[in-house]
């Protein structure tokens, strides 16, 4: 066995083994599965004990996790057989001797009880303490203690852990002084009547005694592991089922399936469904501070009123305790509790009790980038709650945070100050480190300062951190507080680094207050080898008694603040799982960073004297509070661009064309509306938006291209009148385009005016034109006409930069800014986060668990960005500091963008947002203007042919076996996708206004799945009823005499996922409105504005039509539309070529996001060659650039289509074709400069067949 080290041992031979390989050596030449490899190769021998007397070795194996006994066993046989020896034993000395036993505790439960329910129910519920290879046994009382002893469980457990483990380990018990009941489940179990009997006497004996209040599972996971809520009694409130009474176990002591147990936790992603059984399901997930599970309760048809309750109740951050069986759902293909019964359980919430409150002057919140977890909102409701009369926001340098703590400030009686915690550095901006540094705003003008830095220190000294040179902190410090921060301030960093009372003296001095903060928050000094001479917490404290000397010394207030990161000591779990995603090794090793009330802080500061810490914790702060004004981050009003007489402009502009539409003399319903929208619109300033937006269409329409309208400014007859969208609002209409004559449908019976039958005018037999979508004004600018307007536009893509530019043009350069976001961390992420900090743990925990933690770390800053379309205006004769920061897009400096630091939404209703949209649509209908000589605005909205192919593919001569579809809707805007084109399959839409409604239920969130689709299905109601877009609701109830504001109410209501409440339910039951409209409007989630969708038909409807009526012209835009996945090598290869690859992508088990732009690209493909129609081969002097050539029955693709050959390419080889033809393949070379990789594509194709590599005139030249 090598070299050894020997000793004798009570007549056995001990051999410590010095070669690690000693157990690949006695196990030479036998066969093992790669995994048995692993995981016995793992171990290490730590010693072999040799029997003097007889022929006998016991191995000592230290193993990372258990090795079965059978594995061992197969070994031992071997090695006996190769060493020839009649006994070997294996012990191992587990590592994680704990995961081990608990990952078998349930059967080695019920090997020891042998039977006996008592004692298995005893081992089943007693915490498990495990110190090395010894396990403590707590059990509850000395009873419980006795039954252990008689029926010598300590001695059989020891037995059986040893032969299934092949472990020693040594067992004891402790009887813990603590009530025990004997849960109502357990007791059908019990046989032991000894054992019954003396149970019950016991908690007769204590049942007059009043339990404790019931604690939330916030100790550390190990804590949690065992431990026991008690019974809460009638405090709790009963949510469903019956009223039940025992003690909650941690769901980690939950294993396999288990009967009539009680857990309690937190519940969340509460879900419900209904089936067409009539039964229903109830669905949330449950967890604690060890684990979590997944809960169900189904209620059968006559428990409806229970579901009501149930659904009504049941929210999710609820705390519960919840009794059922835990069984195993072949379904989620996971255990689940299925609950009997649930109560509500009040949470225990922490509370300042102190006469005088302190005031925190350093806290962050989510904005401090994946540094900190706990909301403004939450941080101020808290210090609300506690009595304080302020809290400051200080993120680390950013301000991003000020929006939200004022809006949460709105509700309560509590001051924000506002402030930041900075980057300071000295004249040198890229210094190696940054100390930090605390801002207090004392008024609005100390804010605007505040918010210059922010810009200077994110526009220029970005380096690492935004950070701010000294000099450029004294030239903005006027009415502005300067703190000395925290360890990584400059003023501890040179404590620590233990300079001079001299130099302390003049950092100090820079300073309007000095800072300390708990000594926890400062351990990571006395760990770090850096920092030999701070080696306890008494030199911690001597730190912060510098501070204090300094203080006194310097005349200055001494703070003592927390450095807020989270809310509550527990919530540290919710930034170590943060900074671990970001690399941090010791993450774990979190600081006590929470809030503290006022006694706390007295306490963690009583070495400075009572007087001194009170000064420090409350009298200071209240004086810096008294020195500081109550004010708001960002004004309260809408600030538009001045543009002189644009409320007449826009009151005539609407009234001219009306006039024009409708006569002279307008129809009542037109002047209604006129008269409804343009006084809110003048009355609330609104006209100068309105002209912006017409002014930005007309300039896009003069110059060509078409501009769609998105969200909800269809809904505006004014809008509509001046020309900023397509959509008119009013109700379905007929009108003659020469007299004027007009005729209306108002009673709801028809969906929209091109649904109408076409007429002649009765008056002058003119064909009348058929219009009106039926949108009220409200969803617009709200049911008082108040709410600001938010016009959003779609401008082709490739003339998007034009209409960015001609903002600057139209207000200034210095007052358009990019509209900035705000990226936060979102619920997949965060759970991909918490999954990854237990996988590296190598702990398991289940989904619920994981999202539970999951939800406590969404919603933190990761970095910051740009919307894509919008725009702000700052009036010329105002500062964008009166109302925000600016900085770049995600810190980038290598761009020129410049965008607003807060996050759009929160300004725009003080600033003008223009969304300027860069969309395909309006290029492709551009496109095939270009190529068809056809005025988009001319295409009729009632064609026939073209609405044919969103129900068959008859008008494309096609057979939908063979196509594969049963709609003509491939490469159509909205129709193209597989989910559409089943909703095409269930709806069989008949008319324009049944598209829309297609179009509604496709974006919005459970309209149409598992609501309007089961609906529309089972015959309860039609696509024609079927709520798809917000508006339908609103005018459904006003059709069938719903009042008009409580119409309203409810789609408002309901499109913001908040259903409707009880009490308009029954008002609504009253008014006749049917039960399946009101279940559908539960469901929903959000919805889609009915003027939005209208404008995508239309623009769908053109491309529809072109497909039908010019088809090579619609497959030439698509595929250049669709430039990045469009392949001519691959498409030119002709028709069964194009099946076949489709087939194989088809038929792939998995697609990436290429894969499926592809299958679109070649299911255009396939039918442009069905219908006829071929793709040419690129040539090399006969293609264009970057467009498709149409002939008459075929498409020649653009030299940029082939794959490799690049649009720069493709321009270089059209100009140098301008002088004459190329030579050779050198020739080509040289006059385009073009790579090998395009000459190597152009050759594969077959452009350069026939070509010679070089000119043979030079050889002879």
């Amino acid at each position: 066995m090598g070299q050894i080290e020997g000793c004798i041992m009570q007549k056995k031979l001990c051999i410590v083994p010095q070669r690690s390989n000693i157990l690949r050596e006695l196990t030479r030449g036998i066969i093992l599965t790669e995994e048995e490899q692993e995981l016995f190769y793992a171990a290490v021998v730590k010693h072999v004990e040799i029997s003097l007397k007889g022929n006998r070795w016991e191995i000592l194996l230290q193993t990372q996790e258990v090795i079965g006994t059978a594995l061992l066993n197969r070994v031992g046989a071997y090695i006996k057989r190769r060493e020839h020896i009649e006994n070997l034993i294996f012990y191992q000395d587990i590592l994680n001797i704990e995961t081990s036993i608990n990952r078998v505790w349930k059967t080695l439960s019920a090997v020891a009880a042998n039977g006996n329910p008592s004692v298995h129910h005893l081992l089943k519920n007693a915490k498990r303490i495990f110190d090395g290879s010894h396990l403590l046994l707590e059990v509850p009382g000395e009873l419980a203690g006795e039954i252990l002893q008689a029926h010598d469980v300590l001695r059989v457990l020891q037995k059986a852990i040893e032969k299934m483990l092949s472990i020693r380990c040594l067992i004891s018990y402790k009887a813990v002084d603590e009530e025990y009941a004997i849960p109502e489940e357990e007791r059908e179990l019990v046989q032991d009547r000894e054992y019954q009997n003396r149970m019950t006497q016991r908690v007769k004996a204590v049942a007059d005694v009043t339990e404790p209040s019931p604690k939330t599972f916030a100790q550390t996971e190990k804590e949690s592991l065992s431990k026991v809520t008690k019974d809460p009694g009638g405090r709790s409130g009963l949510l469903l089922g019956k009223n039940f009474t025992g003690t909650a176990i941690s769901l980690d002591q939950t294993e396999g399936e288990m009967k009539n147990v009680i857990l309690m936790g937190t519940i969340a992603r509460v879900s419900s469904r209904e089936f067409k059984t009539n039964t229903k399901l109830l669905l949330f997930d449950l967890a604690d501070s060890t684990n979590g599970i997944s809960c169900k309760k189904f209620f059968k048809e006559k428990e409806k009123e229970a579901y009501e309750r149930a659904v009504a109740s049941v929210r999710d951050g609820m705390l519960v305790r919840v009794k059922g069986s835990i069984r195993f759902d072949t379904f989620q293909n996971d255990f689940m509790l299925f609950v009997d019964s649930m109560q509500k359980v009040e949470k225990e919430v922490r509370e300042d009790k102190a006469p005088v409150k302190r005031i925190e002057l350093h806290a962050h919140t989510r904005m401090s980038s994946m540094d900190a977890v706990v909301s403004p909102e939450t941080l101020i409701k808290t210090a609300a709650n506690w009595g304080w009369p302020a809290i400051a926001i200080t993120d680390h340098g950013v301000v991003q945070a000020f929006p939200d703590a004022a809006k949460a400030a709105n509700k309560l009686d509590i001051k924000i100050i506002y402030g930041m915690e900075g980057y300071l550095v000295q004249e040198d901006f890229e210094q190696k480190h940054a100390n930090h540094i605390i801002f207090l705003a004392k008024n609005s003008n100390g804010l605007r300062n505040l918010y210059q830095m922010v810009s200077l220190s994110h526009l220029k000294y970005l380096h690492r951190q935004p950070r701010l040179p000294k000099r450029i902190i004294e030239e903005y410090r006027e009415d502005i507080i300067v703190g000395s921060a925290c360890e990584a301030g400059e003023l501890i960093r040179a404590i620590v680094a233990q300079k001079t009372d001299e130099e302390l003296l003049e950092i100090a001095s820079f300073y309007d207050y000095l800072e300390i903060q708990p000594i926890g928050n400062n351990e990571f000094l006395v760990r770090s080898d850096k920092f030999p001479h701070i080696k306890n917490d008494d030199d911690l404290r001597r730190i912060n008694i510098k501070v204090a000397e300094l203080a006194k010394k310097l005349g200055k207030m001494l703070i003592a603040t927390c450095d807020v990161h989270f809310l509550n000591p527990e919530d540290s779990i919710y930034r170590a799982i943060l900074m671990k995603g970001k690399g941090f090794e010791d993450a774990e090793l979190q600081p006590p960073l929470f809030l503290r009330t006022t006694e706390e802080m007295l306490a963690e500061f009583d070495y400075l004297g009572e007087e001194a810490a009170y000064e420090a914790v409350v009298t200071n702060p209240r004086k810096i509070n008294e020195m500081i004004e109550k004010f708001k981050p960002i004004p309260d009003d809408l600030y538009s661009p001045m543009i002189r007489g644009a409320d007449e402009e826009i009151r005539e502009m609407s009234y001219h064309k009306a006039r024009a539409l409708y006569g002279e003399n307008l129809p009542e319903i037109v002047e209604a509306r006129l008269k409804q929208e343009l006084t809110p619109i003048i009355g609330h300033g609104f006209s100068v938006l309105y002209l912006i937006a017409q002014r930005l269409v007309k300039k896009s329409n003069d110059d060509g291209y078409l501009v769609g309208s998105r969200g909800s400014v269809g809904s505006s007859f004014v809008a509509t009148m001046t020309d900023i969208t397509e959509v008119n609002p009013l109700p379905p209409h007929w009108r003659c385009p020469y007299c004027q004559f007009s005729e209306f449908v108002t009673d709801g019976s028809v969906g929209c005016g091109y649904d109408l039958p076409s007429r002649k005018c009765p008056v002058c037999g003119t064909n009348l034109l058929k219009d009106g979508h039926d949108i009220p004004f409200a969803v617009f600018l709200g049911f008082d006409g108040d709410k600001v307007p938010d016009i959003d536009l779609n401008f082709s893509g490739e003339y998007q930069p034009v209409a960015h530019k001609y903002t600057e043009e139209l207000f200034g350069k210095d007052n358009v800014y990019r509209a900035g976001t705000i990226a936060t961390v979102a619920d997949k992420t965060a759970f991909g986060y918490v999954k990854k900090f237990f996988e590296e743990k190598g702990v398991k925990k289940h989904n619920a668990y994981i999202a539970n933690l999951a939800a406590g770390c969404m919603g933190v800053k990761r970095t910051t960005g740009q919307h894509p379309a919008g725009i702000m205006v700052v009036p010329r004769n105002m500062d964008v500091h009166f109302f925000t920061p600016i900085q770049r897009p995600a810190d980038d400096k290598n761009t020129t963008t410049i965008t607003t630091h807060f996050d759009y939404h929160s300004i725009s209703s003080r600033l003008v947002k223009l969304d300027i949209l860069g969309h395909d649509d309006p290029t492709v209908i551009k496109m095939l203007e270009d190529l068809t000589h056809r005025d988009p605005k001319t295409i009729p909205f009632d064609d026939p042919a073209t609405l044919s192919i969103f129900s068959s593919t008859k008008a494309l001569g096609l057979d939908p076996k063979e196509l594969g579809a049963t709609s003509g809707t491939f490469g159509i805007p909205e129709f193209r996708t597989g989910f559409t084109r089943q909703m095409i399959d269930d709806t069989h839409p008949s008319c324009f206004s049944d598209l829309v409604r297609i179009s509604g239920f496709s974006h919005g969130t459970d309209v149409w799945l598992g609501n309007a689709q089961d609906l529309i299905r089972s015959g309860q109601c039609t696509l024609r009823d079927a709520i798809s877009a917000r508006d339908d609701i609103m005018m459904y109830l006003i059709h069938r005499g719903i009042d008009p504001l409580l119409s309203f109410q409810t789609m408002e209501s309901v499109r913001k996922g908040k259903g409707i409440k009880p009490e308009i339910v029954e008002v609504l039951r009253k008014g006749g409105i049917p039960e399946w409209y009101i279940g559908a409007c539960q469901k929903i989630k959000y919805m889609f504005p009915r003027a939005h969708a209208t404008a995508y038909v239309m623009m769908a409807w053109r491309i529809a039509y072109c497909k039908v009526h010019y088809p090579l012209a619609f497959y030439a835009a698509y595929f250049s539309i669709r430039a990045a996945e469009f392949d001519a090598d691959v498409v030119a290869r002709g028709k069964e070529y194009v099946k076949r690859q489709l087939d194989d992508l088809e038929a792939r088990d998995s697609q990436d996001i290429k894969d499926k732009a592809t299958i679109i690209v070649l299911q255009l493909a396939w039918e442009m060659y069905l219908r006829g129609f071929t793709m040419e081969r690129v040539d090399i002097y006969r293609s264009n650039a970057e467009k498709f050539i149409l002939h008459e029955k075929s498409l020649l693709p653009p030299l940029a289509s082939l794959g490799g050959v690049g649009a720069s390419a493709a321009r270089s080889i059209v100009e140098a074709r301008k002088d004459g033809v190329f030579t050779s393949i050198e020739d080509i070379k040289k006059r385009t400069g073009i790579s090998k990789t395009c000459i190597d594509a152009l050759q594969a194709h077959g452009c350069l067949s026939g070509f010679d590599e070089s000119d043979q005139m030079e050889l002879f030249m």
